[in-house]
Order: structure tokens, then sequence, then C-alpha cells
């Protein structure tokens, strides 16, 4: 039997399921002692009981067959009535209930029916009017008759003393056990807030604390962040150190073309145009998901000022729907470079572009469009590797890149802790790219 169904209805959080693993098995037992207690120890007491009263109430009718009247009656039970605690009176057949009188949290007193009913064939009504007596109706040779007895002689004086002690221990023993978990897993969720912050780029303090196991996955979170952070340094360093150095001898190479014949140097200084572009994509591409601290941004109105600088450069963008409002964390100068290459992109191998930004509670979706050739569903993960070219899929005669483009989206996007997403555009009929990330 598969029990997958049931993971649709237990709760994600830790606290959640901790709270869970302790008042299951509480409230197990809670009912499983209530109804052990009920259906035993409580139902056989109350029978016990009330079967004493019948044999007293069997000899009440004993007698109203031997008296003449119900005043004789009267005299002739007077002093076992006295002696038995017990109230007797004979009333009109209007007078009797036509129902029993039960409330209907009463538990006892439905025992108390019962056995009432299956010992004495004459009852008519049962009443229980309050919490001290019990008025039991009954056909007797001389009419109908009226019994008032006390109810602590048919049930017990506090029947669900037992189960309110049990609950009471387990509420105050649950708390306890929850207060002292909490604390338990509080290094858990805060070695949890650390690595979520950390992988949409942000470095928040964290120290191991906790169990021992908590403690090691702590340090190893601590070891890993470090080294990660030695990579993308080194990475960095690296990239924009060979791209420096490369601008020197450039320099010194467009001088030396610029003395000879403008016909022998055009072919050589557009290499050297090509060389420079390389350079500065190499440039971009190191520093790219790295640039600037996180901050508040207001992400409507960033890809407005983008698509603003955007139509003054000439270029065909559109803004053409903005959803919900607020501000999120992000590095505002490489979202940008993220964004400006993916509408570079749209409006090299297309003619217009259009953009889109959607912000919800759970995250934040920029959505840019145009009408170019698109790329194959095959060729997509390919598209988003350094230095990659798509010739087959993307017209390379429109002032083809050097593979980089995508490449610097999706390394900012993943620094923020989120994805590209590349498809077939509904409204264009060209590539769609979709920049989303976690609040």
């Amino acid at each position: 039997m598969s029990w997958a169904w049931l993971k649709h209805y237990l709760p994600r959080s830790l606290y959640a399921r901790a709270a869970l693993i302790l008042v299951l098995p509480v409230v197990t037992l809670q009912l499983v002692v209530s109804v052990t207690f009920i259906r035993r120890d409580l139902e056989d007491v109350t029978t016990q009981m009330t079967m004493t009263i019948v044999r007293e109430l069997q000899l009440i009718a004993d007698q109203t067959g031997s008296a003449a009247d119900t005043e004789a009656l009267q005299r002739q039970m007077a002093p076992f009535l006295d002696t038995l605690r017990l109230r007797i009176r004979f009333v009109d057949p209007a007078e009797v209930p036509k129902n029993d009188q039960i409330r209907w949290y009463d538990f006892s007193a439905r025992i108390v029916r019962d056995t009432l009913r299956a010992a004495i064939p004459e009852t008519l009504a049962v009443g229980f009017p309050d919490n001290r007596e019990v008025l039991l109706y009954f056909q007797s040779a001389l009419g109908p008759a009226e019994v008032v007895i006390g109810r602590r002689r048919v049930t017990a004086a506090a029947p669900h003393q037992l189960i309110a002690i049990t609950l009471g221990f387990g509420l105050l023993m649950t708390t306890i056990a929850f207060l002292y978990l909490r604390n338990q897993l509080r290094p858990i969720t805060r070695l949890a807030d650390a690595a979520q912050a950390f992988g949409r780029g942000r470095t928040v303090p964290y120290w191991p604390s906790g169990a021992t196991e908590v403690r090691a996955a702590g340090s190893a979170f601590l070891d890993m962040r470090a080294r990660i952070e030695r990579h993308i340094e080194q990475r960095t360093l690296m990239l924009s150190g060979v791209s420096h150095d490369l601008r020197t001898p450039l320099t010194r190479l467009r001088l030396g073309l610029s003395m000879l014949d403008e016909d022998e140097a055009a072919p050589l200084l557009r290499d050297l145009d090509e060389m420079q572009r390389l350079v500065d994509t190499f440039l971009d591409f190191a520093r790219g998901a790295t640039e600037g601290d996180p901050e508040p941004v207001d992400p409507q109105a960033l890809v407005a000022q983008i698509v603003a600088d955007a139509q003054r450069a000439g270029r065909a963008v559109e803004l053409v729907k903005t959803e919900g409002a607020g501000e999120m964390m992000l590095r505002p100068l490489a979202i940008r470079r993220a964004i400006e290459n993916l509408l570079e992109n749209a409006v090299r191998y297309g003619e217009r572009a259009e953009i889109s930004v959607t912000l919800t509670d759970r995250a934040l979706r920029i959505r840019i469009e145009d009408d170019g050739p698109g790329i194959p569903p095959d060729m997509r993960g390919e598209a988003i590797k350094p230095f990659t070219r798509l010739d087959p899929s993307r017209n390379q005669n429109r002032g083809g890149g050097v593979g980089l483009g995508l490449a610097i989206a999706m390394d900012i996007t993943r620094a923020h802790g989120g994805t590209l997403r590349l498809g077939r555009s509904d409204r264009l009929g060209g590539l769609r790219a979709d920049i989303v990330i976690g609040r």
C-alpha cells in the first residue's frame, strides 16, 4: 500500500513536523486511556450502581400489587423509602414525559437509562433534569409512578476526573517538551537560513551551535562557503587580470595600425575591435555575479529605467506589463547587466523585444520576449553555457556575440538564488527568457 498521498497533508516546516511528532503520540494515548476508562471502568461501575437501585425498585413494584390504593402503599412503604432514600408519587398519565430527558454529553446517564429499561420492562421514561436527581417513570398496578433517586446513587461523583487529569498533564508535558525541542531546532533553522541566504548571494553571520551533529553540519557549511567564496574570488581575479593585461598590447597594436594605410589597416582594426569586445565581455563575465552588494530594490522601477535607457539608445524595447509591488534584496548593478544582456540578444536577433515584470509574495519573474528565430528546445541547455554559439538557431549575421550573454545572465540569476528559463514566446514567436528569483 502506497502512502505517497499522505505527504500532501503533512506540514512542511520543521517546527510543525516536530509539533506533530510530539502531539500525535500524546493524543493517541489520551484517546486509548479515555476509551478504555469509559468502556470498562466507568461503564461497569455505573451498571453495578444502577443494578442496586433496580433491586430496590423491584421491591417497590412488588408492594404495589398488594396495596389497596396509593395512600395505603405510601403508609406501607414509608419505613423502606426513608431507609432507601427514595421518593415515590403516583402521577397522571399526562405528566409522564414522552421521551427520555438526557443531555447529549451525559455518557453515564445513557448507561443508567439502558440498564433501567433492560431490567425493568415497565419503565415509561427516564429523566436527568440536573446533576442531583434522576426521575424514573414506570407503570405499576396502581398507575404511572414517579420515583426520585439521588444522582450519586447511580453514577460516580466525578466520572471524568481521570480524563481531565490525563488531559491536563498531557498538555503540560507537551508544552514543556515543545519548548525544549524548539531550543534544539533553533540551530537547524539558523543553519538553513544561512545556507538559503548564501544561495541567494548574501552572506549572513553564522556560527555553529546546538547538538554535536548540528555543529558538525554548521562547520561543514562554513568550510564550504569559504571554499566557494575563494573560488569565486580567484576566478574573478584571474579573468580580470588577464583581460586587463590584454588591454595594453591591444592599445599598442591600435596605435601601430593607425600609422598604416587606411585600406590595409581596416580589416586589422575590425579584428582589434572584436578582440576589444571579447576583453570587455570577459570582464563583465568575471564581475557580473558579484558586482555590488545586495540591497532593497524595487524591481519594477529598475526594469522601467533599463527600458527607458534602451529606448533612448534607439532599441525597439517595450515594457508591456507589471504586476505586484514591493522591494526585494538584489544586486542592482548585476541584475541590470543580466537584463541588458538579454535585451541586447533579443534586439540583435529580432526586430523588437517586450519585457514584463511579475512580483508575488513568493517570487520575482522578469520576462524578455523577442520576435527572432528563437532557440530549439534541444539546444537551450547548451545556449546558457559560456562561449557557446548556436549558429543553426540564431542569426549570426546580425552582429554575432561571443557566446557569453546568456551565460552571464544565468550566472547572475544563480547568484541571486534563482534560475534562467528559456522557452518559445507565445506573443512574438521568438525566444522567451524568464529570470525567476525567489523572495
